[in-house]
């Protein structure tokens, strides 16, 4: 018999990630990054950039969450990632490079906070942020297509994170 969203019994987690999103300013995109960080009990949601979109359109597809996520608005990623970096967080871009590791091939560290940065819907990762890195990760894909929508990637990614580290 299938469940109810009153009747699962999911344990609730906070993890000790944060997720900054640089630029990314598409409204289903940016209310599924509310869902997403629910669902995987992310601690901080940090969108970067000038044009955060909040109203409806992404209120219909964050279903509240953005109500019991912890979240804040900065303009400058680079100074938010350089900030995470010195208060001793392992940082992490979602990005595809010459030198990133497969996800599935990563071990994440266990007792040490984490930034996972995700980038803009179309650019990706700045390359300025990408040097601040401890590493640079990727979701192998099989198929015609060289990148996937930056949503279905975090889901992804921070699957395997919080799997690796609970």
């Amino acid at each position: 018999m299938q469940l109810d969203h009153y009747s699962t019994n999911f344990n609730k987690r906070r993890f000790s990630i944060t997720l900054v999103c640089e630029n990314v300013t598409n409204a289903p995109n940016v209310g599924s990054l509310f869902r997403t960080a629910d669902a995987f009990g992310v601690e901080q949601l940090v969108f970067c950039g000038e044009q955060i979109p909040l109203g409806r359109k992404m209120t219909k597809t964050s279903r509240a969450t953005e109500k019991s996520v912890n979240y804040e608005i900065r303009t400058d990623a680079f100074a938010t990632v350089s900030e995470l970096k010195k208060s001793g967080y392992f940082i992490i871009a979602l990005e595809i490079t010459t030198k990133s590791t497969a996800l599935d091939a990563y071990q994440f560290p266990k007792n040490t906070p984490i930034a996972l940065i995700i980038g803009d819907e179309n650019f990706g990762v700045s390359e300025a942020i990408l040097e601040l890195c401890d590493a640079v990760i990727h979701v192998d894909m099989y198929g015609q297509n060289s990148s996937m929508n930056v949503v279905q990637a975090t889901s992804i990614s921070l699957y395997e994170i919080t799997k690796q580290i609970k």
